[in-house]
């Protein structure tokens, strides 16, 4: 007698909900532009679009609380010369995003907390390299303020962000480059590139390890790391049939998998959960949402499940698990624009009667601080990413998370690292904030005690945002109530100018006609006297 055994997973019953239209995103005027982009970034705090702008590229930011209509006049981030063709936010600061533009130029941004309240259009920094239009800016996953940026000159360039200078620079791309994904801990980089092949470098000397042909087909590649060094990659066959395959790096001419799914046209980005394993395949233009686990048993990659929609996709965006709810067991959150405005919200839930936190579902997932610094990476140090579990330091607010450390700005200065977050109260030297540690992990830069003790009381970045706009309002009343008082003086002594001229010539005539007055009188008097005499 023969049988089929089910394969055991915990997520084989995965399955996709879409929100109500009122807890979505609407009336956003999604970018049209033809490269090949999820026109998404997102994270705990925010939610970032690149949307069609008229004079310049530009892309709005929206707390996750401002659901429903968006105005038409909504702030934008809106300081490019051309189209914004990626942006993607910086992994130990949930405040500052970087943005790529057909203008070759990459500006890294601070948004306040609460979100923009006028269009932004001063950068943190501008970095100035490429001399073709930049599609493609990625973040180091361990160093703090380290940045990949890759434009349609073939080069590739890694920034330390903090102080805008160029750490590698890797020049042996014979054409465009489509994608670029960092190892588990960054000491590797896989690209791929429009001359069908896949390459693997040492990020730091920009040495070619291994290349290889990724897929026969010439629309665009992707490829990324995979948690346990694996590497998927998603492209088209010569007769347009979009395939997946999964590579090992010390044999990428030699896929462990080569799987053909369909014939549409739309490019698949594939979005990757390094706590679950599992690899979700959004394409452009589709309206479905493939997902998969990828386990060490053949066939490797597990099909689970589809979800559909009646809606073409034109970009989509995943959060980090850091935002997701786990008091509904949601493993993945997706933000998913439509080409009629609407940015859909699904949440991809494992189906679980109990409320209690699920450890299970839940390994430790990726902290906002960073484990090394920029210095420190490109000095040969390799560090895996700093983890924490969600059911210590976390509290669900709306079905999110909020982090437990107060936001701090970047400072203006660009002495020294310029992306370091230093806290109001330390006393120590730039270089010493610049620690191991690195953004909201450095000592000097946590509002946490060192024993995960309550943060400190300080002025949130919200009330010190709201004092600072008072005062702006303040100084612009009292310039304009110092101009209304200049105008009025001026009238003043205009008035009394033109009145001290005429006054010379009014006494004149009044003294005339005092003495014409006078004659009259002594002549009526003397006719009297005159007329008495007679009589």
């Amino acid at each position: 007698m023969s049988f089929r055994v089910v394969r055991s997973s915990k997520f084989r019953h995965v399955y996709g909900q879409a929100l109500k239209r009122e807890q979505c995103y609407d009336n956003i005027r999604v970018s049209k532009s033809s490269w090949d982009s999820t026109f998404c970034a997102v994270n705990p705090k925010f939610l970032a679009i690149i949307v069609e702008s008229a004079g310049g590229g530009a892309f709005i930011v929206l707390p996750h609380n401002k659901v429903g209509r968006i105005a038409a006049d909504h702030p934008l981030v809106g300081g490019h010369k051309g189209p914004v063709l990626d942006i993607a936010w910086c992994p130990h600061n949930d405040n500052v995003i970087a943005s790529g533009s057909e203008d070759c130029v990459v500006k890294v941004w601070q948004i306040p907390d609460g979100g923009l309240s006028r269009t932004l259009t001063e950068p943190v920094v501008d970095l100035v390299f490429h001399q073709r239009r930049v599609g493609l800016v990625l973040w180091h996953p361990s160093a703090l303020n380290v940045l990949l940026t890759a434009g349609s000159d073939n080069q590739v360039v890694i920034w330390n962000v903090g102080t805008g200078e160029i750490l590698v620079h890797i020049d042996s791309h014979p054409d465009i480059v489509y994608s670029a994904c960092f190892n588990w801990d960054g000491s590797k980089l896989v690209t791929t590139c429009k001359d069908k092949k896949i390459r693997i470098y040492d990020p730091r000397t920009a040495e070619l390890e291994s290349e290889a042909m990724c897929h026969e087909g010439s629309k665009a590649t992707r490829a990324i790391f995979l948690r346990h060094g694996l590497i998927f990659t998603t492209g088209f066959n010569r007769s347009s049939e979009r395939q997946y395959s999964l590579r090992a790096p010390d044999a990428l001419n030699e896929p462990i998998v080569m799987v053909e799914l369909d014939t549409s046209n739309g490019v698949m980005f594939p979005l990757y959960d390094a706590d679950t394993n599992m690899i979700y395949l959004c394409g452009k233009g589709d309206s479905v949402i493939r997902y998969f686990e990828v386990t060490p048993e053949p066939p490797f990659v597990h099909y689970i499940n589809t979800f559909q929609t009646t809606e073409p996709q034109r970009g989509i965006g995943l959060m980090p698990k850091r935002g997701c709810d786990v008091t509904t067991c949601e493993v993945a959150k997706f933000y998913r624009m439509n080409n009629n405005g609407l940015c859909q919200v699904i949440s991809m839930t494992v189906p679980r009667k109990s409320d209690l936190f699920q450890e299970d579902l839940y390994p430790d997932t990726l902290a906002e601080d960073a484990a090394i610094t920029a210095e420190e990476w490109i000095d040969g140090k390799d560090a895996d990413p700093i983890t924490f579990s969600l059911k210590d330091r976390v509290s669900i607010v709306q079905g999110g998370y909020v982090s437990s450390s107060v936001n701090k700005s970047l400072p203006a200065k660009k002495a020294g690292n310029i992306l370091n977050k230093p806290r109001g109260d330390s006393s120590s030297s730039g270089a010493t904030s610049s620690s191991a540690g690195g953004g909201n992990f450095a000592s000097g830069n946590n509002n946490e005690a060192s024993e995960g003790g309550p943060p400190a009381a300080v002025l949130s970045e919200k009330d010190l945002r709201t004092i600072q706009d008072e005062i702006r309002k303040l100084k612009a009343i009292i310039v304009k109530q110092e101009n209304r008082i200049r105008a009025l003086e001026a009238k003043e002594d205009a008035r009394n100018k033109n009145g001290s001229d005429a006054a010379p010539a009014s006494a004149g005539a009044v003294a005339s006609d005092g003495k014409a007055s006078e004659s009259a009188n002594d002549h009526a008097s003397t006719s009297a006297g005159t007329s008495k005499d007679e009589d």
